[in-house]
């Protein structure tokens, strides 16, 4: 009886382990993991992401509409893990100061603007809002409206000397961060 009741529980174990796996490969490739890195000058940039695609759906919006990422609602300016920039040295990120080091970043959209929060939680899945109390700042980022991108993506270009533009475009959004070497 025992030796029965060991190997259901085994059975179960390993059908439950079978699941996590399919489920962990099909939101990655849904969602694909994503990076980006460029040297301008005496500044050094990389950021990991994940990629969502468009697939149809009304991505930034009203709740009402049925929009995937609601206006005012916290966005982990990707999928799967949390989105993370490393810089090398101390910069600027859209005119507030930053010492060198990783962080999490994510955002708040709305139509006009999305609110951008460089936040010093690292590790965390980025699904679960981060712990505010450990944002360095949040900063105000213009929406430009562009043409339709299908996959989320996160591309660095470079700016002026020792500046990095961080160019966000997901759906019809489009916007540009510029990151500067102090």
């Amino acid at each position: 009886m025992a030796r029965k009741i060991l190997i259901g529980v085994g059975i179960l174990i390993m059908l439950i382990g079978a699941i996590m796996i399919y489920l962990n490969y099909r939101n990655r490739s849904l969602s694909p993991p994503g990076s980006a890195e460029l040297t301008n000058g005496d500044l050094t940039m990389s950021i990991t992401y994940s990629r969502p695609s468009v697939r149809d759906r009304l991505i930034f919006g009203s709740a009402e509409d049925g929009a995937l990422q609601p206006y005012g609602v916290y966005w982990r300016l990707g999928a799967n893990e949390s989105t993370e920039m490393t810089i090398n040295t101390n910069v600027t990120f859209n005119g507030q100061d930053l010492a060198a080091g990783t962080y999490k970043l994510y955002a708040v959209p709305g139509p006009e603007s999305f609110k951008i929060g460089v936040n010093s939680e690292l590790g965390e899945w980025g699904y679960f809002e981060p712990n505010y109390d450990l944002d360095l700042f949040t900063t105000e980022v213009p929406v430009t409206k562009g043409a339709n991108v299908e996959q989320h993506t996160i591309s660095l270009l470079t700016g002026g000397d020792n500046t990095i533009n961080i160019v966000v475009e997901f759906s019809d959004v489009r916007l540009s961060i510029p990151v500067q070497a102090k």
